[in-house]
């Protein structure tokens, strides 16, 4: 699993969660889960989640830590698997740093109390699985509840180079379990 840190900011409108964007855009094949940070804004028209779509519930917030990830597999049941596998890893490092408060999951996202840090998707694309977590540098602008990491004087690009390695491990270690055990009947 390959990764890219980009630096400069980006917005996110949705357009980006289509299979071979990270390729096209940074020039990297393969499984792959990229980082930047920018202001999002995705239109009902760019929406991949119905329930938000029926619902009328556009995404938004003045700036967040991006994360996209593309694995060339189209099991949908595992792209989820992994989105939750990303919150988790997300959670499990923002509870290690001090000041943050006491995190929640529910589902494929994070809340402190009933306000939203984190935004989550995980779709499929005819070649690829794609997932996109936002998570709030500056909520501001957006539609629900929300909290972001500015609050708590967070390094959002040291946390997304953590991140990304960690991902990037994990999902290499979930491969060589699958390598060292023997079939059964």
């Amino acid at each position: 699993m390959r990764t890219v840190f980009h630096s400069e900011q980006l917005g996110y409108t949705g357009h980006q969660l289509r299979s071979h964007w990270i390729y096209e855009t940074f020039g990297i094949q393969g499984d792959v889960i990229v980082a930047f940070r920018g202001p999002c804004r995705v239109e009902l028209s760019e929406m991949v989640d119905r329930e938000d779509v029926l619902a009328g519930k556009d995404i938004r917030a003045a700036e967040m830590l991006h994360l996209i990830a593309e694995h060339f597999d189209r099991d949908l049941i595992r792209a989820v698997l992994r989105q939750r596998l990303l919150i988790c890893t997300i959670a499990e490092r923002l509870q290690r740093t001090p000041g943050v408060p006491v995190l929640r999951r529910d589902g494929d996202d994070l809340y402190v109390d009933e306000r939203k840090l984190t935004v989550s998707i995980a779709t499929a694309s005819p070649v690829s699985t794609l997932i996109h977590v936002g998570i709030n540098v500056d909520a501001s602008g957006a539609p629900v509840a929300a909290v972001g990491l500015g609050e708590w004087g967070i390094d959002v690009d040291a946390l997304a180079q953590e991140l990304l390695g960690a991902y990037a491990e994990e999902a290499e270690d979930i491969y060589l379990a699958t390598c060292k055990v023997r079939g059964v009947q």
